[in-house]
Protein backbone atom coordinates (compact mmCIF):
# COMPACT_ATOMS: atom_id res chain seq x y z
CA UNK A 1 0.00 0.00 0.00
CA UNK A 2 3.28 2.20 0.86
CA UNK A 3 4.80 1.45 -2.62
CA UNK A 4 1.04 2.17 -4.40
CA UNK A 5 0.77 5.42 -2.30
CA UNK A 6 3.71 6.83 -3.39
CA UNK A 7 3.74 6.15 -6.83
CA UNK A 8 0.53 7.42 -7.16
CA UNK A 9 1.93 10.40 -5.48
CA UNK A 10 4.64 10.90 -8.14
CA UNK A 11 2.28 10.09 -11.36
CA UNK A 12 -0.19 12.85 -9.72
CA UNK A 13 1.66 15.52 -11.29
CA UNK A 14 1.45 14.11 -14.89
CA UNK A 15 -1.58 12.23 -14.63
CA UNK A 16 -3.96 13.67 -11.62
CA UNK A 17 -6.40 11.85 -10.33
CA UNK A 18 -10.16 11.35 -12.56
CA UNK A 19 -13.27 10.50 -11.26
CA UNK A 20 -15.79 8.32 -13.11
CA UNK A 21 -19.57 9.43 -12.05
CA UNK A 22 -22.36 6.69 -12.67
CA UNK A 23 -25.50 8.58 -11.83
CA UNK A 24 -29.13 7.02 -11.88
CA UNK A 25 -32.35 7.88 -10.62
CA UNK A 26 -31.86 7.81 -6.53
CA UNK A 27 -28.16 7.59 -6.57
CA UNK A 28 -25.08 8.87 -7.77
CA UNK A 29 -21.85 6.68 -7.69
CA UNK A 30 -18.28 7.40 -9.15
CA UNK A 31 -15.44 5.08 -10.16
CA UNK A 32 -11.69 6.61 -9.04
CA UNK A 33 -9.45 6.23 -11.30
CA UNK A 34 -5.75 6.52 -10.23
CA UNK A 35 -2.88 7.80 -11.53
CA UNK A 36 -1.32 4.46 -11.26
CA UNK A 37 -4.63 3.28 -12.69
CA UNK A 38 -4.40 5.33 -15.43
CA UNK A 39 -0.63 4.50 -16.68
CA UNK A 40 -1.48 1.25 -16.30
CA UNK A 41 -4.75 1.82 -19.18
CA UNK A 42 -2.35 3.80 -21.36
CA UNK A 43 0.77 1.18 -20.71
CA UNK A 44 -1.98 -1.42 -22.12
CA UNK A 45 -3.39 0.64 -25.24
CA UNK A 46 0.28 1.30 -26.37
CA UNK A 47 1.04 -2.12 -26.20
CA UNK A 48 -1.84 -3.26 -28.21
CA UNK A 49 -1.21 -0.42 -30.64
CA UNK A 50 2.22 -0.85 -31.21
CA UNK A 51 1.67 -4.57 -31.76
CA UNK A 52 -0.94 -3.99 -34.56
CA UNK A 53 1.73 -1.83 -36.35
CA UNK A 54 4.36 -4.38 -35.66
CA UNK A 55 1.81 -6.99 -36.86
CA UNK A 56 1.11 -5.24 -39.98
CA UNK A 57 4.36 -4.65 -40.71
CA UNK A 58 5.49 -8.33 -40.49
CA UNK A 59 2.51 -9.08 -43.02
CA UNK A 60 3.69 -6.36 -45.33
CA UNK A 61 7.30 -7.07 -45.72
CA UNK A 62 6.29 -10.98 -45.92
CA UNK A 63 4.44 -10.42 -48.75
CA UNK A 64 7.31 -7.86 -50.39
CA UNK A 65 9.35 -10.39 -49.63
CA UNK A 66 7.40 -13.06 -50.94
CA UNK A 67 6.50 -11.48 -54.25
CA UNK A 68 10.55 -9.99 -54.73
CA UNK A 69 11.12 -13.93 -54.37
CA UNK A 70 9.70 -15.66 -56.29
CA UNK A 71 10.51 -12.98 -58.79
CA UNK A 72 14.26 -13.59 -58.98
CA UNK A 73 13.16 -17.52 -58.67
CA UNK A 74 11.44 -17.01 -61.73
CA UNK A 75 14.33 -14.34 -63.39
CA UNK A 76 17.05 -17.32 -62.62
CA UNK A 77 14.82 -20.33 -63.50
CA UNK A 78 14.83 -18.12 -67.55
CA UNK A 79 18.57 -17.40 -67.49
CA UNK A 80 18.90 -21.14 -66.83
CA UNK A 81 16.74 -22.22 -69.61
CA UNK A 82 18.11 -19.81 -71.38
CA UNK A 83 21.57 -21.12 -70.90
CA UNK A 84 20.72 -24.68 -71.48
CA UNK A 85 19.53 -23.34 -74.89
CA UNK A 86 22.37 -21.92 -75.91
CA UNK A 87 24.47 -25.24 -74.42
CA UNK A 88 22.24 -27.36 -76.46
CA UNK A 89 22.86 -25.56 -79.44
CA UNK A 90 26.88 -25.16 -78.64
CA UNK A 91 26.88 -28.63 -78.42
CA UNK A 92 25.12 -29.87 -81.33
CA UNK A 93 26.88 -27.33 -83.38
CA UNK A 94 30.23 -29.20 -81.94
CA UNK A 95 28.65 -32.80 -82.45
CA UNK A 96 28.27 -31.31 -86.29
CA UNK A 97 31.92 -29.84 -86.26
CA UNK A 98 32.86 -33.24 -85.09
CA UNK A 99 31.52 -35.14 -87.89
CA UNK A 100 32.49 -33.30 -90.30
CA UNK A 101 36.25 -33.57 -88.91
CA UNK A 102 35.73 -37.31 -88.67
CA UNK A 103 34.65 -37.01 -92.46
CA UNK A 104 37.57 -35.37 -93.16
CA UNK A 105 40.01 -37.56 -91.54
CA UNK A 106 38.48 -40.67 -93.04
CA UNK A 107 38.81 -38.81 -96.63
CA UNK A 108 42.66 -38.18 -95.93
CA UNK A 109 43.42 -41.73 -94.08
CA UNK A 110 41.71 -42.59 -97.65
CA UNK A 111 44.25 -40.23 -99.56
CA UNK A 112 47.64 -41.60 -97.83
CA UNK A 113 46.34 -44.91 -98.18
CA UNK A 114 45.75 -43.76 -102.16
CA UNK A 115 49.36 -42.40 -102.38
CA UNK A 116 50.92 -45.10 -100.60
CA UNK A 117 49.38 -47.66 -102.64
CA UNK A 118 51.00 -45.92 -105.86
CA UNK A 119 54.52 -45.47 -104.25
CA UNK A 120 54.42 -49.00 -103.44
CA UNK A 121 53.50 -49.42 -107.82
CA UNK A 122 56.01 -46.81 -108.42
CA UNK A 123 58.97 -48.56 -105.81
CA UNK A 124 58.26 -52.05 -108.18
CA UNK A 125 58.82 -50.44 -111.58
CA UNK A 126 61.64 -48.73 -110.60
CA UNK A 127 62.87 -51.92 -109.43
CA UNK A 128 61.83 -53.65 -112.71
CA UNK A 129 63.27 -50.44 -114.78
CA UNK A 130 66.29 -51.23 -112.52
CA UNK A 131 66.70 -54.88 -113.81
CA UNK A 132 66.23 -54.65 -117.08
CA UNK A 133 68.19 -51.72 -117.61
CA UNK A 134 70.94 -53.91 -115.79
CA UNK A 135 70.33 -56.86 -118.21
CA UNK A 136 70.57 -54.01 -121.16
CA UNK A 137 73.66 -53.00 -119.93
CA UNK A 138 75.17 -56.42 -119.76
CA UNK A 139 73.66 -57.37 -123.12
CA UNK A 140 75.44 -54.42 -124.48
CA UNK A 141 79.14 -54.89 -123.07
CA UNK A 142 78.60 -58.40 -124.07
CA UNK A 143 77.73 -56.85 -128.02
CA UNK A 144 80.75 -54.53 -127.75
CA UNK A 145 83.03 -57.07 -127.26
CA UNK A 146 81.78 -59.63 -129.89
CA UNK A 147 81.62 -56.47 -132.47
CA UNK A 148 85.28 -55.88 -131.37
CA UNK A 149 86.30 -59.31 -131.62
CA UNK A 150 84.08 -59.58 -134.96
CA UNK A 151 86.37 -56.55 -136.32
CA UNK A 152 89.39 -58.30 -135.56
CA UNK A 153 88.28 -61.46 -137.18
CA UNK A 154 86.03 -60.73 -140.31
CA UNK A 155 88.20 -57.18 -141.07
CA UNK A 156 86.46 -55.46 -144.01
CA UNK A 157 83.23 -57.85 -143.76
CA UNK A 158 82.11 -56.78 -140.73
CA UNK A 159 80.06 -54.01 -141.53
CA UNK A 160 76.46 -55.41 -140.19
CA UNK A 161 78.23 -54.97 -136.27
CA UNK A 162 77.20 -51.12 -136.01
CA UNK A 163 73.76 -51.84 -136.81
CA UNK A 164 73.26 -53.57 -134.01
CA UNK A 165 75.60 -51.21 -131.63
CA UNK A 166 72.61 -48.25 -132.32
CA UNK A 167 70.31 -50.65 -131.82
CA UNK A 168 71.54 -51.29 -128.35
CA UNK A 169 72.13 -47.82 -127.45
CA UNK A 170 68.55 -46.48 -128.75
CA UNK A 171 66.84 -49.20 -126.69
CA UNK A 172 69.15 -48.20 -123.26
CA UNK A 173 68.02 -44.79 -123.82
CA UNK A 174 64.53 -45.67 -124.10
CA UNK A 175 65.09 -47.34 -120.60
CA UNK A 176 66.96 -44.71 -119.14
CA UNK A 177 63.98 -42.03 -119.91
CA UNK A 178 62.11 -45.07 -118.57
CA UNK A 179 63.69 -45.00 -115.16
CA UNK A 180 63.77 -41.35 -114.87
CA UNK A 181 60.53 -40.71 -115.70
CA UNK A 182 59.57 -43.54 -112.70
CA UNK A 183 62.20 -41.93 -110.55
CA UNK A 184 60.14 -38.88 -111.02
CA UNK A 185 56.71 -40.35 -110.49
CA UNK A 186 58.54 -41.76 -107.17
CA UNK A 187 59.20 -38.40 -105.61
CA UNK A 188 55.99 -37.18 -106.67
CA UNK A 189 54.26 -39.91 -104.88
CA UNK A 190 56.53 -39.39 -101.89
CA UNK A 191 55.88 -35.71 -101.52
CA UNK A 192 52.20 -36.25 -101.96
CA UNK A 193 51.73 -39.13 -99.18
CA UNK A 194 53.86 -36.61 -96.54
CA UNK A 195 51.38 -33.65 -97.41
CA UNK A 196 48.57 -36.38 -97.07
CA UNK A 197 50.01 -37.42 -93.79
CA UNK A 198 50.32 -33.62 -92.82
CA UNK A 199 46.81 -33.56 -93.54
CA UNK A 200 45.99 -36.32 -91.51
CA UNK A 201 47.76 -35.13 -88.68
CA UNK A 202 46.31 -31.78 -88.74
CA UNK A 203 42.45 -33.33 -89.13
CA UNK A 204 43.11 -35.53 -86.21
CA UNK A 205 44.27 -32.91 -84.20
CA UNK A 206 41.16 -30.60 -84.82
CA UNK A 207 39.03 -33.45 -84.44
CA UNK A 208 40.64 -34.01 -80.86
CA UNK A 209 40.46 -30.55 -79.93
CA UNK A 210 36.76 -30.55 -81.12
CA UNK A 211 36.19 -33.71 -79.24
CA UNK A 212 37.65 -32.11 -75.68
CA UNK A 213 35.75 -28.87 -76.22
CA UNK A 214 32.62 -31.05 -76.63
CA UNK A 215 33.12 -33.13 -73.86
CA UNK A 216 33.55 -29.78 -71.97
CA UNK A 217 30.05 -28.32 -73.24
CA UNK A 218 28.22 -31.60 -72.37
CA UNK A 219 30.22 -31.57 -68.52
CA UNK A 220 28.52 -28.32 -68.39
CA UNK A 221 25.05 -28.86 -69.95
CA UNK A 222 25.19 -32.22 -67.50
CA UNK A 223 25.76 -30.26 -64.23
CA UNK A 224 23.51 -27.05 -65.52
CA UNK A 225 20.49 -30.05 -65.94
CA UNK A 226 21.84 -32.03 -62.62
CA UNK A 227 21.37 -28.60 -60.87
CA UNK A 228 17.68 -28.22 -62.50
CA UNK A 229 16.30 -31.88 -61.51
CA UNK A 230 17.24 -31.75 -58.13
CA UNK A 231 14.85 -29.27 -56.41
CA UNK A 232 12.17 -30.93 -58.63
CA UNK A 233 12.78 -33.86 -56.94
CA UNK A 234 13.25 -32.54 -53.55
CA UNK A 235 10.14 -30.71 -53.99
CA UNK A 236 8.10 -33.65 -54.85
CA UNK A 237 9.47 -35.94 -52.03
CA UNK A 238 8.68 -33.19 -49.42
CA UNK A 239 4.72 -33.45 -50.24
CA UNK A 240 4.68 -36.89 -49.75
CA UNK A 241 5.01 -38.20 -53.39
CA UNK A 242 6.93 -40.80 -55.49
CA UNK A 243 9.11 -38.81 -57.97
CA UNK A 244 9.51 -42.42 -59.98
CA UNK A 245 5.56 -43.24 -59.89
CA UNK A 246 4.87 -39.60 -60.90
CA UNK A 247 7.28 -39.84 -64.34
CA UNK A 248 5.86 -43.00 -65.21
CA UNK A 249 2.18 -40.90 -64.85
CA UNK A 250 3.68 -38.28 -67.11
CA UNK A 251 5.14 -39.94 -70.02
CA UNK A 252 2.15 -42.62 -70.18
CA UNK A 253 0.21 -39.43 -71.07
CA UNK A 254 3.12 -37.86 -74.02
CA UNK A 255 4.37 -41.03 -75.36
CA UNK A 256 3.14 -40.67 -78.69
CA UNK A 257 5.94 -41.74 -81.71
CA UNK A 258 5.64 -41.84 -85.22
CA UNK A 259 7.41 -40.73 -88.70
CA UNK A 260 8.99 -43.02 -91.48
CA UNK A 261 11.79 -45.32 -90.23
CA UNK A 262 14.58 -44.92 -92.93
CA UNK A 263 18.54 -47.76 -93.39
CA UNK A 264 20.93 -46.70 -90.67
CA UNK A 265 24.32 -46.15 -92.25
CA UNK A 266 27.39 -46.73 -89.98
CA UNK A 267 30.81 -46.08 -90.36
CA UNK A 268 33.38 -48.25 -90.93
CA UNK A 269 36.13 -45.67 -89.30
CA UNK A 270 34.48 -44.45 -86.06
CA UNK A 271 36.07 -42.63 -83.26
CA UNK A 272 35.79 -44.49 -79.09
CA UNK A 273 36.01 -40.38 -78.28
CA UNK A 274 33.23 -39.59 -80.43
CA UNK A 275 31.42 -42.58 -79.45
CA UNK A 276 31.64 -41.45 -75.29
CA UNK A 277 30.55 -37.91 -76.29
CA UNK A 278 27.24 -39.39 -77.95
CA UNK A 279 26.80 -41.78 -74.88
CA UNK A 280 27.26 -38.92 -72.51
CA UNK A 281 24.55 -36.82 -74.50
CA UNK A 282 22.27 -39.80 -74.45
CA UNK A 283 22.17 -39.55 -71.29
CA UNK A 284 21.59 -35.69 -70.72
CA UNK A 285 19.06 -36.18 -73.44
CA UNK A 286 17.62 -38.50 -70.49
CA UNK A 287 18.13 -36.37 -67.69
CA UNK A 288 16.33 -33.70 -69.83
CA UNK A 289 13.65 -35.58 -70.52
CA UNK A 290 13.13 -36.33 -66.42
CA UNK A 291 13.29 -32.51 -65.66
CA UNK A 292 10.92 -31.82 -68.63
CA UNK A 293 8.52 -34.19 -67.20
CA UNK A 294 8.78 -32.98 -64.00
CA UNK A 295 7.72 -29.58 -65.58
CA UNK A 296 4.63 -30.94 -67.02
CA UNK A 297 3.69 -32.39 -63.67
CA UNK A 298 4.49 -29.15 -61.49
CA UNK A 299 2.14 -27.85 -63.81
CA UNK A 300 -0.59 -30.36 -63.29
CA UNK A 301 -0.04 -29.86 -59.25
CA UNK A 302 -1.98 -27.73 -56.92
CA UNK A 303 1.10 -25.55 -56.11
CA UNK A 304 -0.28 -21.79 -56.36
CA UNK A 305 -1.41 -19.54 -53.00
CA UNK A 306 -5.67 -19.92 -52.89
CA UNK A 307 -5.77 -16.37 -51.52
CA UNK A 308 -3.60 -13.52 -53.00
CA UNK A 309 -4.92 -10.36 -50.65
CA UNK A 310 -3.54 -9.97 -47.54
CA UNK A 311 -4.65 -12.65 -44.73
CA UNK A 312 -3.43 -14.21 -41.85
CA UNK A 313 -2.62 -17.98 -41.25
CA UNK A 314 -5.17 -18.50 -38.03
CA UNK A 315 -4.79 -21.93 -37.77
CA UNK A 316 -2.29 -24.89 -39.21
CA UNK A 317 -2.79 -28.17 -40.47
CA UNK A 318 -2.62 -31.15 -37.64
CA UNK A 319 -4.37 -31.87 -34.12
CA UNK A 320 -6.70 -29.42 -32.84
CA UNK A 321 -9.00 -28.87 -29.61
CA UNK A 322 -8.42 -32.88 -29.82
CA UNK A 323 -9.44 -33.31 -33.35
CA UNK A 324 -7.82 -33.89 -36.57
CA UNK A 325 -7.40 -30.45 -38.57
CA UNK A 326 -6.98 -31.70 -42.24
CA UNK A 327 -5.99 -28.59 -43.70
CA UNK A 328 -4.93 -24.27 -43.04
CA UNK A 329 -7.43 -21.50 -42.26
CA UNK A 330 -6.62 -18.32 -43.77
CA UNK A 331 -8.07 -15.26 -42.45
CA UNK A 332 -9.14 -12.41 -44.50
CA UNK A 333 -12.37 -10.33 -45.16
CA UNK A 334 -15.52 -11.24 -46.38
CA UNK A 335 -15.82 -11.33 -49.83
CA UNK A 336 -12.27 -11.95 -50.12
CA UNK A 337 -11.36 -13.84 -53.76
CA UNK A 338 -10.74 -17.52 -53.81
CA UNK A 339 -8.77 -18.52 -56.34
CA UNK A 340 -8.00 -22.24 -57.72
CA UNK A 341 -4.67 -23.25 -57.28
CA UNK A 342 -4.11 -25.96 -60.15
CA UNK A 343 -5.54 -26.74 -62.90
CA UNK A 344 -8.63 -29.41 -62.66
CA UNK A 345 -12.25 -30.29 -62.86
CA UNK A 346 -15.28 -29.10 -60.08
CA UNK A 347 -16.40 -32.18 -58.40
CA UNK A 348 -18.48 -30.89 -56.12
CA UNK A 349 -19.63 -27.60 -55.74
CA UNK A 350 -21.98 -26.90 -52.72
CA UNK A 351 -23.13 -26.87 -49.14
CA UNK A 352 -21.55 -29.70 -46.62
CA UNK A 353 -21.55 -30.29 -43.29
CA UNK A 354 -18.77 -28.61 -40.94
CA UNK A 355 -17.58 -26.58 -44.03
CA UNK A 356 -20.65 -25.16 -45.29
CA UNK A 357 -20.08 -23.40 -48.93
CA UNK A 358 -17.19 -26.07 -50.08
CA UNK A 359 -15.52 -26.61 -53.62
CA UNK A 360 -13.75 -29.90 -54.67
CA UNK A 361 -11.08 -29.94 -57.39
CA UNK A 362 -9.76 -33.12 -58.65
CA UNK A 363 -6.14 -32.30 -60.15
CA UNK A 364 -4.49 -34.83 -62.09
CA UNK A 365 -1.75 -37.49 -60.22
CA UNK A 366 -4.23 -38.17 -57.89
CA UNK A 367 -4.18 -34.57 -56.06
CA UNK A 368 -7.25 -32.75 -54.56
CA UNK A 369 -7.98 -29.73 -52.89
CA UNK A 370 -10.94 -28.87 -50.84
CA UNK A 371 -12.59 -24.49 -50.26
CA UNK A 372 -14.55 -24.43 -47.57
CA UNK A 373 -16.41 -21.88 -45.43
CA UNK A 374 -16.56 -19.49 -48.73
CA UNK A 375 -19.89 -16.77 -48.66
CA UNK A 376 -20.37 -17.24 -52.65
CA UNK A 377 -19.21 -20.33 -55.13
CA UNK A 378 -18.59 -18.93 -58.53
CA UNK A 379 -18.43 -22.55 -60.15
CA UNK A 380 -20.35 -25.68 -60.78
CA UNK A 381 -19.49 -29.19 -60.60
CA UNK A 382 -18.22 -30.73 -63.90
CA UNK A 383 -16.80 -27.06 -64.40
CA UNK A 384 -12.82 -27.02 -65.71
CA UNK A 385 -10.44 -24.75 -63.69
CA UNK A 386 -7.47 -23.04 -64.63
CA UNK A 387 -4.52 -21.82 -61.74
CA UNK A 388 -5.47 -18.50 -60.72
CA UNK A 389 -9.19 -18.33 -61.81
CA UNK A 390 -11.75 -16.95 -59.41
CA UNK A 391 -13.55 -19.99 -58.04
CA UNK A 392 -15.35 -18.19 -54.68
CA UNK A 393 -15.18 -15.63 -52.04
CA UNK A 394 -14.05 -15.85 -48.96
CA UNK A 395 -17.08 -16.17 -45.97
CA UNK A 396 -18.28 -17.31 -42.56
CA UNK A 397 -20.46 -20.54 -43.71
CA UNK A 398 -20.60 -23.65 -41.46
CA UNK A 399 -18.35 -24.46 -37.97
CA UNK A 400 -16.70 -21.22 -38.28
CA UNK A 401 -15.91 -18.56 -35.80
CA UNK A 402 -14.97 -16.55 -38.42
CA UNK A 403 -14.43 -15.16 -42.24
CA UNK A 404 -12.03 -17.21 -43.00
CA UNK A 405 -10.76 -20.01 -45.77
CA UNK A 406 -10.22 -23.56 -44.67
CA UNK A 407 -7.78 -24.74 -47.29
CA UNK A 408 -7.20 -28.70 -47.62
CA UNK A 409 -4.61 -30.83 -50.22
CA UNK A 410 -5.24 -34.89 -50.53
CA UNK A 411 -3.07 -36.73 -52.42
CA UNK A 412 -4.38 -40.25 -53.22
CA UNK A 413 -7.65 -39.37 -50.66
CA UNK A 414 -5.04 -38.68 -47.98
CA UNK A 415 -4.98 -35.30 -46.21
CA UNK A 416 -1.81 -33.63 -46.47
CA UNK A 417 -0.33 -30.81 -45.05
CA UNK A 418 -0.92 -27.51 -48.00
CA UNK A 419 2.17 -26.10 -46.15
CA UNK A 420 4.25 -28.37 -47.97
CA UNK A 421 2.96 -27.58 -51.13
CA UNK A 422 2.93 -24.14 -50.98
CA UNK A 423 6.76 -24.33 -49.30
CA UNK A 424 7.30 -26.41 -52.24
CA UNK A 425 6.66 -24.15 -54.71
CA UNK A 426 8.22 -21.29 -53.40
CA UNK A 427 11.42 -23.02 -52.90
CA UNK A 428 11.84 -24.13 -56.97
CA UNK A 429 9.83 -20.98 -58.42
Amino acid sequence: MRITHSLNSVLERWLPEQRLFLKSDKTTRFLRLRPATQLLALGGIALVFGWSIIASSILVIDAISAGSSRHQARLAQSALEARLTDLSAERDRRAAEAVAAQNRFAVALDQVSHMQSLLLETEAQRRELETGLGAVQADLQDAVKARQQAEVLAGPEGEAAPVRTAELQAALDILAGELKQAAGQRIEAVQQAEDARRLAEAVTLERDQIVARNDEILSQLEDAVSVSVKPLDDMFRSVGMNPDEILRTVRRGYAGQGGPLNPVSYSSSGNAEISQGEAKAQEILITLDQMNSYRIAVEKMPLAMPVKSAFRYTSPFGRRWGRAHEGIDMAAPVGTPVYATGEGTVIFAGWQRGYGNLIKIRHELGTETRYGHLSKIRVKAGQKVSRGSQIGDMGNTGRSTGPHLHYEVRVNGRAVNPMSFIKAAQNVF
